[in-house]
């Protein structure tokens, strides 16, 4: 069977890398247009000697040209983020097959990784879906089911869990297309949810709401966007938080102390620790390099 691989960065690369050593037949790479900085996939594929065509390039009737000299039998997205048209589609014996970390039809969109820990979940998962023309809404291939650990951030559950188990799950599937085990299931588009991508107006902390609840938006922040505060008027983003529950009673957004751990926050029913903040346009930095007790963050 021939495979071309559709993505870009890290995980491009070790999708690539892992199915290469499967001794899958790659017969050719797809990435975004080339950047300042090579792209990983590009670079891997280069090294191999693999054909290259950027996505975008292929609404170019010369370049879908070339890409229909691949023969391509399957195509494996690993991070896509250019639209890739039907006919690019069509021309794979076997069409398209996609990661996405979340348990679809759950959390369909971009920011799957976020809105489960932002909602409190202590569940979600991976799915590999067969590509149509709607966004997140093939059949499935392949689920995996992982658990959110109440200290995890997005960019833990991410790098520890959703990336390794994703690139494994591609070369499982891609295995069972090739032996012809392939399943097909229908998404119960009913029991669908997308949620809007995570941004800036999604990530604003409201001390007036639980503690618990404010700490599932840091974790569901934590890399990007980063949940944010304000601090006399200017914005910060906060990192790396803890909470310990607690019947203390001070004013939610208090600073109550400032040490090695990090910036102790007063919260409805709770205590948030801070580790790092980040004023706008600037580097992170520790916490206690910012805020002293008695500060009021809102």
């Amino acid at each position: 069977m021939r495979v071309a691989i559709f993505g870009q960065a890290a995980f491009g690369a070790d999708v690539f890398n892992a199915l290469k050593n499967e001794n899958v037949n790659i017969v050719g790479v797809s990435t975004p247009r080339a950047q300042n900085r090579p792209d990983p996939l590009q670079e891997a594929a280069e090294n191999s000697e693999i054909p290259i065509i950027a996505t975008p390039d292929l609404r170019n009737e010369d370049f879908f040209q070339e890409y229909l000299t691949w023969q391509a039998d399957l195509l494996v997205f690993a991070f896509v983020t250019d639209i890739v048209r039907k006919n690019v589609l069509d021309a794979a014996q076997y069409g398209a097959i996609q990661y996405h970390p979340s348990l679809l039809p759950l959390y369909r969109g971009r920011s799957a990784m976020n809105w489960p820990i932002i909602n409190g979940a202590t569940k979600t998962g991976i799915s590999i879906f067969w590509v149509d023309e709607g966004i997140d809404t093939g059949p499935i291939l392949l689920q995996r089911e992982v658990d959110i650990s109440r200290d995890e951030s997005m960019g833990s559950l991410y790098f520890n869990k959703l990336y390794p188990l994703g690139v494994e799950s591609l070369v499982e599937s891609v295995k069972m297309v090739q032996e012809g085990t392939a399943p097909r299931v229908e998404q119960i588009h009913e029991n669908a949810s997308y949620e809007p991508p995570c941004g800036a107006e999604h990530s604003e902390i409201d001390f007036m709401k639980p503690g618990w609840i404010i700490y599932n938006l840091i974790r569901g922040c934590d890399p990007q966007p980063g949940a944010s505060a304000k601090l006399d008027n200017n914005q910060i983003r906060v990192f790396g938080a803890s909470y310990t529950p607690s019947t203390k009673v001070d004013p939610p957004g208090t600073v109550l102390d400032v040490n090695n751990e990090g910036a102790q926050i007063a919260c409805i029913g709770g205590i948030l620790n801070i580790k790092r903040i980040q004023k706008k346009g600037e580097q992170k930095i520790d916490a206690a390099e910012l805020l002293t007790p008695g500060q009021q963050l809102s």
